[in-house]
């Protein structure tokens, strides 16, 4: 395995502990969370460049990479709706997930055809919207965690402590929204591939199906 798929897949395993971090919701867990949100969208950047710069990238790279940013940004998102105080709807989280199933299922069907679908602009701001959001809600929620045993210093702390649930609410939603504009763009795009797809019968005909 390279070195660029191995920060991949580290970056999946760190998502299944940023999650549990956020869902056992202590001070120290979530400042934990935050920190290893932050290495995990730096490695983000680097799996990727690393790949290019040593001529490295491989099939599987390109589908487990936009795979695992996927995995960590639900994994977020989950934990932030299991919380109740920050009230982010699931309805939301329901539409990021349909959006990330389905181009990854496009991706799929892509390779099985011998084709790697790039990486799309509307694609890494989606990614990038998601990945702020997720900073600015983890941050509030951290605030949140610590005005509950110590004193406010200041009005503006006492005033995000307040609005916590409104702020996650409404960064989810407009997350969700350019997360499923995004993924409208991406299968605009690629409407070819899904038109011969529905068309292909592919190996065993329809009798492949499972």
């Amino acid at each position: 395995m390279t070195l660029s798929n191995k920060i991949t897949m580290s970056r999946a395993f760190l998502s299944l502990l940023i999650f549990v971090l956020i869902v056992y919701r202590t001070l120290w867990s979530e400042l934990a969370a935050l920190a290893l949100l932050t290495a995990a969208s730096i490695s983000d950047y680097y799996d990727g460049e690393i790949a290019r710069r040593t001529r490295t990238i491989t099939p599987f790279g390109a589908i487990a990479d936009p795979f695992a940013d996927k995995i960590l940004v639900m994994g977020v998102f989950l934990a932030f709706a299991s919380l109740r105080e920050l009230t982010v709807p699931l309805w939301a989280v329901f539409l990021i997930l349909l959006r990330e199933l389905t181009i990854s299922t496009l991706r799929v069907i892509a390779a099985l055809r011998g084709e790697v679908m790039k990486a799309e602009i509307a694609g890494k701001f989606k990614t990038t919207v998601q990945l702020t959001s997720a900073f600015i809600i983890l941050v509030v929620l951290i605030i949140k965690v610590w005005a509950e045993t110590h004193i406010l210093p200041a009005a503006f702390l006492s005033l995000t402590v307040s609005h916590a649930g409104q702020t996650a609410y409404w960064l989810t939603v407009f997350t969700a929204l350019v997360t499923v504009i995004s993924g409208a763009v991406y299968l605009y795009k690629h409407r070819d591939l899904l038109i011969k797809s529905w068309n292909d019968k592919g190996p065993g005909g329809e009798g492949a199906r499972e």
